[in-house]
């Protein structure tokens, strides 16, 4: 299970953090590390998009959010991070953690195999 959480209604040029939490029997202590773990964002009317994701310590994450987002992880909590800085109103979206085990393409939404219910991020001018 994904519990993402953070999102809220905040100005243009604002911070917001978002954290998901991995629980149950497949994100347990010894295997939560081993997953890929990605942001993922869906404005109205608009696809799943990737957002960013972290692989063991390598982090990665689209051209609309690099330098401003930064993605990661805590291990020992089961928790993985979306740490949003500058926010813009084109980042206002309902906000995905995602998770999967041996991922090839981090971006595509189609790799992952584990989803969290999603927090709504809207950024005001």
């Amino acid at each position: 299970q994904l519990q993402a959480s953070g999102g809220g209604l905040v100005q243009a040029g604002d911070s917001l953090r978002l954290s998901c939490a991995a629980s149950g029997r497949t994100f347990n202590t010894y295997t939560f590390n081993t997953y890929t773990m990605g942001w993922f964002r869906q404005a109205p009317g608009k696809e799943r998009e990737f957002v960013a994701a972290i692989i063991w310590s390598n982090s990665y994450s689209s051209d609309s959010v690099k330098g401003r987002f930064t993605i990661s992880r805590d291990n020992a909590k089961n928790t993985v991070y979306l740490q949003m800085n500058s926010l813009k109103p084109e980042d206002t979206a309902v906000y995905y953690c995602a998770a999967g085990p041996a991922i090839r393409v981090v971006r595509s939404v189609h790799e992952y195999a584990y989803w969290g219910q999603g927090t709504q991020v809207t950024v005001s001018s």
